[in-house]
């Protein structure tokens, strides 16, 4: 995750609206003027007035003025978080267990740029699954004016609409025994790509608004390379039409081709020579034995040449580099409300532990396990034989 800090200064030497002008009124200034000739004075006073610039204290700034309006108000601090998947982590595979929010009764079409006016119709409801769905009969309506069409399972149907620009509405009604219901979609036709006006996930991104003025920062949340799902965008086509060798040492793997079940015809009682076998690791190969020298045993596994000598093993392999189709692209989800989530630990065993029945101290061992006379006759299901007599 990109790291980024901001810093906010609220003072009064940084907020000019906190700044006000007041009159400002000096003291009196009082000059006396003696005459010299007539020993007599004269006496002047004058007053400094004007205005001053005053910085109100912060708690007036932020609580508001006595008119109740703060100097703030309107002020904002905006965020942007740029974690995407990737930083939070891979999911597992998915057991592909995901299905549809409406399985009763819903359906979707698919086109193509190729023949855009020719629409495929899938029904969805989950028939396979779902057993009392077999009493309800589906019918198809195009939205064109044509005649409806029953929908018989899962298999798709085709229709192509009239040349010409225009939405239609197509409509799959479910008639059960517990009523009727109806699932309607929109389309336009011809089918035109789909127009992605953000391909790149762009935002611009002020760091805060109102009052406050700073540099927009730009961030693209997809870019090529990152968890998109192009295949195209991991190829390096960096691949050749002449493969080239790869060898290299290794333990030996020849015990990955071992099965279990009856062992006939087998080599050394393990193999079969010259017989492609899937061995208990999932692995498949071909066992070929020892060379007439007897200085190595050769075999395959997944196409990968392995030669046993007594202390190393050697594998060789034809390589062209990546090739268009050694990547695939598979869902990768996890269940979101299970992160974090621990259980604690749980044995289960089947293993039974029964006390020894020949050890002579026995039954005095068992005495010490009881308390009082309650518990010594319900112990181990009347283990002791105990007998009330009457005084």
């Amino acid at each position: 995750m990109e790291l980024q800090q901001y810093n906010f200064i609220i003072s009064p030497e940084n907020i000019k609206s906190d700044l006000v002008f007041v009159p400002y009124t000096g003291e009196t200034d009082i000059t006396t003027i003696i005459d010299p000739c007539c020993l007599t004075a004269f006496t002047f006073s004058a007053v400094t007035t004007g205005t001053t610039g005053v910085y109100l204290p912060m708690e007036y700034v932020l609580s508001g003025n006595t008119g109740g309006t703060s100097f703030l108000t309107g002020l904002t601090v905006n965020l942007m978080f740029t974690e995407s998947t990737v930083d939070i982590g891979y999911y597992t595979p998915t057991d592909g267990l995901i299905l549809q929010l409406d399985v009763l009764n819903n359906f979707i079409v698919t086109a193509n740029t190729i023949n855009p006016y020719t629409f495929t119709f899938y029904n969805t409801s989950d028939l396979e699954l779902i057993k009392f769905l077999q009493l309800v009969t589906y019918t198809l309506d195009w939205g064109d004016g044509s005649a409806p069409q029953a929908v018989l399972g899962i298999s798709p149907i085709t229709h192509t609409y009239p040349v010409s620009q225009t939405s239609y509405t197509i409509t799959l009604t479910a008639n059960s025994p517990w009523g009727i219901s109806k699932v309607q979609k929109d389309i336009i036709v011809p089918y035109t790509n789909a127009t992605i006006p953000n391909p790149n996930g762009s935002i611009t991104f002020y760091p805060a608004g109102g009052s406050w003025s700073a540099t927009p920062i730009s961030y693209d949340y997809i870019f090529t390379g990152d968890s998109n799902t192009n295949i195209i965008d991991y190829y390096s086509y960096n691949y050749t039409s002449v493969p080239f060798p790869i060898t290299g040492l290794t333990l030996s793997s020849v015990n990955d081709l071992a099965q279990f079940g009856p062992k006939t015809n087998l080599y050394d009682g393990k193999f079969k020579l010259g017989v492609q076998v899937t061995g208990t690791t999932g692995a498949i190969g071909t066992f070929w034995g020892p060379d007439p020298s007897n200085s190595y045993t050769a075999y395959t596994i997944n196409g990968m040449t392995y030669l046993d000598y007594e202390d190393y093993t050697i594998y060789v392999t034809d390589s062209y580099g990546l090739v268009p189709g050694d990547i695939v692209l598979t869902a990768l989800t996890k269940n979101e409300a299970l992160l974090n989530v621990i259980d604690q630990p749980e044995i289960i065993t089947n293993v039974f532990v029964e006390r020894g029945k020949y050890t002579p101290l026995e039954n005095i061992q068992r005495i010490g396990e009881v308390d009082n006379v309650g518990d010594l006759e319900k112990y181990g299901y009347k283990y002791f034989n105990i007998e009330k007599v009457s005084t």
